[in-house]
């Protein structure tokens, strides 16, 4: 629902500030102003002001700066609409009526959550009944006392397939299927889902219970049960622990993200308030955006096995798209097989501080992936490692970011590369790897090893790949490194490769037009023709009017294919030069070369025949 500036306007006048922020925070009346201690950092001279004249507060140690809305936004961490309505109801003034199919969702929204707000009391009784033995005896086992399971709503759902249906029967039946408490089978009496688990509420950021995350006790699959998706619950949509983690990261500046509800749990009881969890799914677009809105770099402390260790990696190259200035994550490696609730209970919070004080930024998290992922040995494996590393970069919206992590990544590569290679004053030598036999030496920086072929690539394919660039132009950015790598024979199609990458890392968008208005500016608005007519070669990328996903698919696999053979080329070339010397162990080389490098033109004559 969008409200007009006007209405806007009129609450801020309306509402007293100083009243407002009073019962979270303790003013001192300075002049015409009040001051306090910042509630959004800790600090013991006071810096925070209030000045009810124009409406506004403002921290000049941590910049905090905003009006009610922003106040009760930033410190309680509610939803914009929330805040309005709550000052709206103090002022006396009625928020502007939404359409009717909204008004009717509000209205059913606010029923559900009262039958939820009504399980999480009944999951209490039985929790603290006779059936909850079982349920408090595993609490104890995990270190969570009473006072715990009181502040974060914890509970029992006891075996019998009907309990939580006979003690909420006055809501109905409809309403318990309709936020999730209940299964209806096809021609069968609804029952209840959660049966003889600990039940875990999942809130909003305003504390209503929206779903529940069921752990069993004892043996059975699965291990956690969530609520379905629901008119209340998106489990894409919402953290675990954020109606308490939000205003604590305020004071922490920092949100922590764990795996699991009990993680969180654990570091609550650690005194570590600002931990949060996904709803036992890999973190969405979503949950990064709420991540963003606490603190511009989330430290991902997920588990130390191989699970937890992939789970970060999928977060950091989902977040890639979004990354900039002010939005980034930070990870933290935990020792292996263990969890954050296994590290608190054998060595305490301390080492889990120390372990967080050194979380590492995304940026060595991808690179030290990457590089540890596969060996990188032969040409084609760093070769490899260049083109992840490259595309990662490309997948950074913000293109001056991208920019710059492309050219870190690459400054790395460079370094690392460098290091394996044979200085050029001594005799390469191989070396006995155990597991792999003789590998060969890298090959040296000659004249001959530097030339990609005896004659590059040619002008007709050239023309086809430049031709592709220019209708698929989401391509370039992607494969840059590789495009700028490539030896073209033709002076004129080499000037507009050129300037096609100049474009794609100049910030500008992209599209057909904008290559056009670039061929136009160069000079050459028919340098292309030979392309598009299809040249030599019937690729699907030469032609306007080809599959658009197809057409750009087989577009990055000629490149790809282009620049494996012109490593492969210099490959080839330094082994000849070290047969020529007397080198035994580069014929076995030059054969496998040889061999790749046709694989690789059959690759690209099928793709221009698959037409």
């Amino acid at each position: 629902m969008t409200l007009s500036p006007a209405f806007l306007d009129e609450l801020r006048a309306r509402t007293l500030l100083s009243s407002v922020i009073a019962p979270h925070v303790k003013l001192t009346k300075a002049g015409r102003e009040f001051k306090a201690c910042c509630p959004f950092h800790n600090e013991k001279t006071p810096s925070f002001y209030v000045n009810d004249d124009k409406g506004f507060y403002h921290c000049f140690g941590c910049q905090a700066h905003g009006d009610a809305i922003r106040f009760l936004t930033d410190s309680r961490g509610l939803p914009f609409m929330d805040a309005v309505k709550e000052l709206a109801a103090k002022a006396g003034m009625e928020v502007p009526t939404p359409d009717p199919r909204t008004r009717d969702k509000a209205e059913r929204a606010s029923t559900l959550h009262d039958v939820m707000a009504a399980a999480q009391r009944w999951f209490t009784e039985q929790l603290n009944g006779p059936d909850g033995a079982e349920a408090r005896d595993y609490l104890q086992r995990r270190g969570i006392g009473g006072a715990t399971a009181e502040r974060f709503g914890l509970g029992l759902a006891p075996l019998g397939r009907t309990r939580l249906k006979e003690a909420l029967k006055d809501h109905g039946e409809d309403q318990l299927i309709d936020c999730g408490l209940l299964i209806k089978p096809d021609g069968g009496a609804p029952y209840d889902r959660f049966r003889g688990r600990l039940m875990i509420p999942i809130r909003d950021r305003r504390g209503r219970v929206i779903g529940f995350g069921g752990r069993i006790l004892g043996q059975g699959e699965p291990k956690y049960l969530n609520s379905p998706e629901t008119v209340l619950f998106d489990k894409g949509r919402t953290l675990y622990n954020i109606d308490r983690a939000s205003p604590a990261s305020r004071q922490a500046n920092r949100v922590i993200v764990v795996e699991g509800y009990m993680d969180a749990i654990a570091l609550d009881r650690a005194g570590i308030a600002e931990a949060v969890a996904p709803n036992g799914t890999a973190l969405t677009e979503a949950q990064l955006e709420l991540l963003w809105r606490m603190t511009p770099a989330p430290i991902l402390c997920f588990d130390g096995d191989n699970a937890g260790q992939r789970a970060g990696i999928r977060a950091a190259l989902r977040a890639l798209p979004h990354l900039g200035p002010e939005r980034t994550l930070r990870f933290v490696s935990l020792p292996a097989g263990q969890d954050p609730d296994d590290l608190l209970r054998e060595s305490g919070a301390a080492a889990l501080e120390a372990v967080l004080e050194q979380s590492e930024p995304l940026v060595d998290k991808l690179w030290t992936y990457e590089r540890d992922v596969a060996p990188l040995v032969t040409p084609e494996e760093r070769a490899g490692l260049k083109q992840r590393l490259v595309q990662h970069a490309a997948a950074i919206g913000d293109r001056s970011l991208a920019q710059l992590y492309r050219d870190e990544w690459l400054s790395r590569f460079d370094a690392l590369t460098a290091r394996q290679r044979p200085s050029l004053n001594r005799e390469p030598r191989g070396q006995w790897i155990k597991g792999r036999g003789f590998v060969p030496p890298e090959p040296p920086a000659s004249g001959a090893a530097r030339a990609i072929g005896s004659d590059g690539i040619d002008k007709p394919t050239a023309r086809a790949i430049l031709t592709g660039l220019s209708l698929y132009p989401q391509a370039i950015a992607g494969h840059a490194e590789q495009l700028a790598g490539l030896r073209f024979t033709d002076t004129g199609t080499a000037k507009l490769r050129d300037l096609l990458l100049d474009a794609a890392f100049s910030g500008q968008l992209l599209d057909r037009n904008g290559i056009a208005t670039i061929l136009r500016g160069a000079g050459a608005p028919t340098l292309l023709n030979g392309g598009r007519s299809g040249g030599s070669m019937g690729f699907t990328f030469t032609r306007p009017d080809s599959d658009p996903d197809r057409a750009l698919r087989d577009l990055e696999v000629a490149i790809e294919t282009l620049s494996a053979q012109a490593e492969i080329a210099a490959a080839l070339a330094a082994a000849t030069e070290r047969l020529k010397l007397g080198d035994e162990s580069a014929f076995d080389e030059q054969h496998r070369l040889h061999a790749a490098r046709e694989e690789q033109k059959e690759r690209l004559a099928q793709l221009a025949a698959s037409d």
